[in-house]
């Protein structure tokens, strides 16, 4: 019979899927304290009448004490008795996140950075990866260069030199999670908060964001048709630290920018002391024509070349490397090291593995020609489909084209067209920094079923006639003869 003198407890929830008793017992006294349930200066049953109540044995119960006084949940106060913690604070209800809106998993078309990728590919990928964990060695368990995998670090250069022109020290490659990682990575270690960056207009929003966040002060400069326009840089901001460009394959016009300008650029740097972020995010996706010279192959001094495998493999690798000039190889490797190390090295190692045997350029050949394909099944159906409101911009690189919106239509059309076709896609007024006349759409086709792409593509198609169509001012075209 339970003693008068004892108090008794309010139900306590002890989660059967734990197995060892003390530690049930604590953690459903922990939970009633956490919670309120139990108020701070409430005395507490003796371990033997806890025991009695609970119906285990007291050892139990004294272990499940010992705990809770050594986390300063309860205290023993001599002669009286086990009691709550009088100091605690209040009880707190549980924190909901707020709602933000996020992108995450398959996204709809026409979304960038979606990639396709083969069943037998990843399979050779879960392969090279479990043999090099079961054959792991001491130092491969434990912290490694921040520069990551020797392996890896090599296969990149010599892809570099063969594909970009690129002739580097491997051991000035930096492999990182990305080409965010990448970005942010260079400007904490070369830049100072407020430093100005010259930055392409239009240009990659992603970028500019991660410039903004370490600090830097993003300068618009104007892209034409040879890209980043060096003298309006100039003009703009002369006292630029770094200018961030995607010459190759520019993003989002497609252009490439011209030998005269980058040249120029080149100059400007190092002139000026500053350096060249060369985001080169899908130069293996060529249709036509030998792979260009990066610009990194032409002054390796001051140009950063950052690399990805999230277009050429898949984003969830996150998997990406730098090429760093010598004389800024320090202050990346010094601040490498102080945020996270290093990426998992037996991903690292598998994809090496990959690269060496050859599957990673079997697996882009066969994706090149994907790629190509649905390029134009997507540029047939909204050119033809759209009568000419929308003319698409066939690339002879990369994995998005621009499909522009009729020029005698006003810009705000496209929202509209985006919103009642249903499908995920970038306006071309999004990249920009500075207001345009033109407007058009982003339109990514890697990664997607050609059967999704040809829905998507006819109803982008047929909205937009048909919102074009219903303006007044818009002049019907005539029929086509029989």
């Amino acid at each position: 019979m339970k003693r008068s003198s004892e108090p008794a407890l309010p139900p306590i929830r002890l989660d059967p899927s734990i197995r060892n008793q003390s530690l049930r017992v604590r953690s459903g006294l922990r939970a009633a304290i956490v919670d309120g349930l139990l108020a701070p200066g409430l005395r507490l049953p003796s371990s033997r009448e806890l025991a009695v109540q609970l119906g285990i044995g007291r050892n139990m119960v004294v272990a499940a004490y010992e705990q809770l006084m050594s986390d300063g949940l309860i205290e023993a106060r001599h002669g009286s008795g086990t009691y709550v913690s009088a100091s605690l604070p209040p009880p707190q209800s549980v924190a909901t996140a707020p709602e933000i809106p996020l992108n995450f998993g398959r996204r709809r078309p026409f979304a960038l950075g979606q990639t396709h990728v083969e069943p037998a590919f990843l399979s050779r990928l879960a392969a090279a990866t479990r043999q090099h964990i079961a054959g792991a060695s001491l130092a491969d368990l434990a912290y490694g260069d921040p520069r990551g995998s020797p392996h890896l670090r090599r296969q990149i250069a010599e892809f570099l030199a063969v594909n970009r022109g690129i002739r580097c020290d491997p051991d000035c490659v930096v492999v990182v999670s990305g080409t965010q990682h990448g970005l942010r990575l260079c400007a904490d270690a070369l830049l100072s908060r407020g430093d100005p960056v010259w930055f392409e207009d239009p240009g990659y929003p992603m970028s500019h964001a991660t410039l903004a966040a370490a600090g830097s002060r993003p300068v618009s400069v104007p892209v034409d048709a040879d890209g980043l326009d060096v003298t309006a840089g100039i003009a703009r901001e002369p006292r630029a630290r770094a200018a961030y460009v995607t010459p190759s394959h520019q993003f989002p016009t497609g252009v490439r920018m011209g030998m005269d300008r980058r040249v120029a650029l080149i100059d400007w740097a190092k002139s000026a002391g500053a350096w060249v972020f060369e985001d080169d995010y899908d130069s293996e996706f060529r249709y036509s024509g030998p792979p260009l010279t990066a610009l990194a192959g032409l002054s390796p001094d001051r140009v950063i070349y950052l690399g990805t495998f999230a277009k050429t493999l898949f984003p969830g690798l996150r998997l990406g490397y730098v090429v760093v000039p010598p004389d800024a190889l320090e202050p990346v490797l010094k601040a490498r090291a102080a945020i996270d190390r290093f990426t998992p090295v037996f991903l690292q190692e598998a994809v090496a593995d990959l690269m060496a045997d050859g599957t990673i350029a079997a697996h882009l050949r066969r994706t090149l020609r994907r790629y190509r394909a649905h390029r134009d099944l997507v540029a047939g159906i909204v050119g033809t489909g759209s009568r000419g409101v929308l003319r698409p911009d066939i690339p002879e690189h990369g994995l998005h084209m621009i499909a522009w919106l009729r020029e005698d239509l006003p810009t705000r059309l496209a929202s509209a067209i985006r919103r009642e076709a249903g499908v995920e896609t970038t306006l071309f007024s999004e990249t920009r920094r500075e207001p345009g006349t033109s407007e058009g759409f982003v339109l990514g086709f890697s990664g997607y079923d050609a059967e999704i792409l040809r829905s998507a593509s006819t109803a982008l198609a047929e909205t937009a006639w048909r919102l074009a169509s219903a303006r007044h001012d818009v002049e019907q075209p005539p029929a086509a003869e029989a």
